[in-house]
């Protein structure tokens, strides 16, 4: 049976609008995505199939188009479509969070974060730079690899700070593996950056792990 004989409530895109996107499983927000399905298979059926194909929806968002071209339905089109749609996420958190200080905004920093690092395939270490007023000022990943005291050179971040004219900044680095827990590594780096930025009177407010679910603020875990 096509989707469009399906009942008006189930079908995901007249659910979108009735109900709001955050009603739709997977599936179905996969199956607005893709549009049609293929000979045999609704979109929601086809959406079903790719989703038990790579494992999970964000597996799948984080495909190289290697991988993603080779299951059916998809293809090259798709694979640019779909980057399209991560980016315009992306630069539409970067907007909302350039609205209010970031401390008046955490949720939407921390799903900034989480946008611009969960995909990462290795450990990246990035900087938040804010003005006087806490205002955002600019994003930049920094540094690539693991994440420890070697690889992150303070004198670098003191040079961003400088050149982006920074008050403050908020810290940043995600875990592939998903666990958000600090290492010692984590805090000592964190430490070692708080006393490189005091020189020139720039405040480390915190350190976000990115992970799996919310990233963790060590602010908030009284580690800083």
């Amino acid at each position: 049976m096509s989707i469009r004989d399906w009942p008006a409530a189930e079908r995901p895109r007249e659910k979108l609008l009735e109900q709001g996107s955050g009603s739709l499983s997977d599936a179905e927000l996969l199956a607005i995505f893709l549009r049609t399905g293929v000979s045999g298979k609704s979109a929601v059926d086809l959406a079903r199939h790719l989703l038990s194909q790579f494992g999970s929806l964000r597996v799948l968002l984080d495909a190289d188009l290697g991988s993603f071209s080779e299951q059916l339905g998809l293809g090259p089109a798709k694979y640019a479509q779909l980057q399209a749609v991560l980016e315009m996420g992306r630069r539409h958190l970067a907007e909302r969070m350039r609205q209010k200080p970031a401390l008046e905004n955490p949720q939407v920093v921390r799903d900034y974060l989480k946008a611009m690092l969960r995909h990462e395939p290795h450990e990246v270490f990035g900087c938040l730079f804010l003005d006087s007023k806490h205002q955002v000022l600019n994003f930049e990943a920094l540094f690539r690899g693991s994440i420890d005291n070697t690889s992150v050179h303070p004198r670098e971040v003191v040079k961003r700070a400088l050149a982006n004219n920074a008050a403050a900044v908020i810290l940043c680095h995600n875990h592939p593996s998903g666990n958000t827990d600090p290492s010692q590594a984590d805090r000592l780096l964190t430490k070692r950056l708080q006393k490189a930025l005091e020189l020139i009177d720039v405040r480390v407010l915190d350190h976000f792990i990115i992970g799996d679910g919310e990233p963790l603020s060590m602010a908030e875990c009284g580690w800083m």
